[in-house]
């Protein structure tokens, strides 16, 4: 080729040539690209700038902030994500890059769409309205929880229940908790909350999990089911940023399983240090009254004209002493009062700490997985069982069982 037959680009204007061939590509105006995100940059101009990556390649991508403002979910690093857009080059870099209009994520897209659906539905037929919310029992005797027996869940609400509040009675119903198939499994857990008597408040609960994993918890059936609950519930699914349509449909809300927990007891030692306040805070005031009396007293005889004149003014000094003798009646009167509310208020307290009932010789005897034992029913021949005394526990062996006598 010679000299003068050849053609010689400036990089732009071989760079515009690459871009105007790939726009006139049909398939690269409109195409879909599944990766994993990472490099992701959010600019201050409301622009993103990530990259998708596979085993194999990696591909830079722009979404501008008109469509990022419509997004559906916050995209993040190591994401799975399927983008919608068109293949240019941009012209600065010499880099061709995907301009994102669309992003999912990939393998939830239609979970979230459904998601988004029924949410829809629900909200409007007033399901999630403040007004239709229970109050939570402020000192609940009996709670049922609905979770897996053997998950993460059971455990940690257990035990928060035993810490705040030991003397509620846990019935456990064994409900499934993971994945699309668990949905009539929970709502039949709902339904039995009707047979168990006494049942004051409902704990709904699981650790947290993927979107498919708590798809149990955003189907209609188990938002119908809780709606129709004849208890509050209060859910405890998942992690503080997790949300279902149960928890939409809760009376309340908690962040996590033990949340839930603390929400739905108070706590002992939170209730004992307001009754210690409140008696200091009346012990407090009756001295300053008392104080406040003696000041006025001491006014009163510290005036001439009551020193003076003692035969003039007797009376007078009588009735001083006759009001000094009605005060600190009235004082002590009140004093009484308050310490005997008190005293009432501290020994209720004390009746209702299982370890007094312990202390006068009785015992708990509880089965391996934790149920105490009410009835000769519950054990069998030979089964093991923990027996907890006011001071320690022990192992024992059931050896000889006998039914109850139906004799008055």
């Amino acid at each position: 080729m010679s000299q003068e037959s050849r053609y010689v680009f400036t990089v732009r204007r071989l760079t515009q040539y690459v871009k105007a061939l790939l726009a006139q590509d049909r398939t690269l105006r409109e195409v879909l690209v599944r990766g994993e995100i990472s490099d992701l940059t959010k600019h201050v101009s409301g622009h993103i700038y990530f990259t998708l990556k596979d085993a194999h390649s990696q591909l830079r991508c722009v979404c501008f902030r008109e469509e990022a403002e419509r997004l559906t979910f916050d995209p993040s690093n190591g994401a799975e994500v399927v983008a919608r857009g068109a293949v240019t080059v941009y012209e600065l870099r010499g880099q061709y890059q995907l301009v994102v209009r669309e992003l999912e994520q990939a393998g939830v897209g239609d979970l979230y769409q459904a998601f988004e659906r029924l949410r829809r539905k629900l909200a409007e037929e007033g399901l999630f309205e403040e007004s239709r919310k229970r109050p939570l029992p402020a000192f609940p005797r009996k709670l049922a929880l609905l979770t897996s027996p053997i998950g993460a869940a059971v455990h940690d609400v257990l035990s928060t229940l035993r810490k705040r509040w030991p003397m509620v009675d846990v019935v456990l119903i064994p409900t499934p908790v993971s994945g699309a198939t668990s949905a009539p499994g929970i709502a039949k857990a709902l339904g039995l909350l009707r047979a168990v008597e006494g049942v004051e408040v409902a704990i709904l609960a699981r650790g947290g999990g993927s979107m498919e994993e708590l798809a149990g918890f955003n189907a209609e059936e188990v938002a119908r089911a809780m709606a129709a609950s004849p208890v509050p519930i209060v859910t405890g699914i998942g992690h503080e940023s997790d949300f279902t349509i149960a928890d939409f449909v809760a009376d309340h809300r908690a962040a996590t399983p033990t949340g839930a927990a603390a929400a739905a007891v108070p706590d002992r030692r939170e209730l004992l240090r307001i009754v210690l306040a409140r008696r200091r805070a009346a012990a407090q005031r009756l001295e300053r009254l008392v104080e406040r009396h003696q000041r006025e007293l001491a006014l009163l005889r510290a005036r001439p004209v009551l020193r003076t004149p003692r035969l003039l003014f007797a009376s007078q000094r009588q009735r001083v002493d006759e009001v000094m003798v009605a005060v600190r009646q009235q004082v002590t009167r009140h004093l009484d009062g308050i310490r005997d509310r008190v005293t009432r208020a501290t020994e209720r307290l004390e009746a209702l700490n299982p370890t007094s009932v312990l202390a006068r010789g009785y015992s708990i005897t509880r089965l391996p997985d934790g149920t105490v034992v009410r009835n000769v029913r519950q054990l069998a021949l030979g089964a093991a069982a923990e027996v907890i005394l006011s001071e320690g526990s022990a192992e024992v062996e059931v050896r000889k069982l006998r039914e109850p006598s139906n004799e008055v």
